[in-house]
């Protein structure tokens, strides 16, 4: 659901004085769940980039990308159709 920031004040306002701590409260705890998530995935893309740096290959060939993608979109139809069955 989408709504107008226009909309959501206009409801902000319509509210009594004591939801709006409520509010508030419930704005920061979203906003901290997104920011720990986001550290969450910085940290885990680090770990595995210091992973990929350790094994010390050469860097793939943009035909060695498309052979991997073409490889593991095979994979995922076979299982697919492994499941319709």
């Amino acid at each position: 659901m989408s709504i107008s920031p226009e909309l959501l004040l206009e409801k902000l306002r319509s509210l009594p004085p004591q939801r709006l701590s409520e509010v508030e409260d419930f704005v920061d705890f979203l906003k901290n769940r997104d920011e720990r998530a986001q550290r969450a995935a910085s940290r885990r893309l680090g770990e595995a980039m210091a992973r990929l740096d350790a094994v010390d290959l050469p860097p793939l060939t943009s035909e060695e990308v498309q052979a991997e993608i073409e490889a593991a979109r095979g994979e995922r139809r076979n299982a697919r159709r492994a499941d319709r069955r």
